[in-house]
């Protein structure tokens, strides 16, 4: 689902204050991040660099022009950095508000420790597959929904980019990527208060909390 907004919604405004710049602060405040790099159209550099300003964020480099898929924006991004080996990279959805300090952490020190690490919740519904009837149900013990951060070693990413690139590998997500190219990754708890802001619905949602 889509909001009904023309402008894109990491850009609406709530309280005086654009929803990626609530986003930003965790990562500008957080001991365990050195650089913030944001991928967008180039229309809405002016706007970022302004968000930037106003809200001190002193961590943000300036922004990369974004691909036509999620995947290519991600790409240009973590190829504008000066990182190598066992540098850290952390891939976040900018309508993604509620992230906690503690989900982040446990993300980067996963990553750390075993090469990369995806932030998920566990399946509490009864789920179904089909179409307009029910064809069968999945066990939910064994479904997950994947949230971000995604968090690899650069060596493993930069790999697995050079790989999708190669094999014209398409992903919906990093962390698809990086288990295509071969990598095993680690699952994350994360938490339904870190929900992504697609809808109209979800806007109503997150304007509710900051009340």
């Amino acid at each position: 689902m889509r909001t009904s907004s023309p402008l894109p919604k990491q850009y609406l405004r709530f309280k005086g204050k654009e929803l990626i710049a609530y986003t930003i602060d965790l990562f500008q405040q957080s001991k365990m991040i050195d650089e913030i790099i944001v991928s967008a159209q180039r229309d809405f550099f002016p706007l970022i660099n302004e968000i930037k300003i106003r809200n001190g964020f002193t961590k943000m480099r300036d922004p990369v022009e974004g691909g036509s898929e999620r995947q290519y924006s991600v790409f240009n991004a973590v190829k504008s950095l000066n990182a190598s080996g066992d540098d850290i990279i952390v891939v976040h959805d900018a309508v993604r508000p509620f992230l906690s300090e503690e989900i982040l952490e446990n993300s980067i020190n996963t990553a750390m420790e075993s090469g990369s690490a995806v932030v998920a919740i566990k399946a509490k519904d009864t789920l179904i597959k089909g179409n307009s009837d029910v064809d069968s149900y999945l066990d939910r013990n064994q479904i997950y929904y994947v949230q971000t951060p995604q968090v690899f070693r650069y060596n493993i990413f930069i790999d697995s980019i050079k790989k999708a690139e190669k094999n014209g590998f398409l992903g919906t997500d990093e962390s698809m990527i990086v288990y295509n190219a071969g990598f095993k990754v680690k699952i994350v708890e994360g938490s339904s208060f870190n929900f992504k802001i697609t809808s109209d619905d979800d806007l109503k949602l997150f304007g509710q909390i900051l009340k």
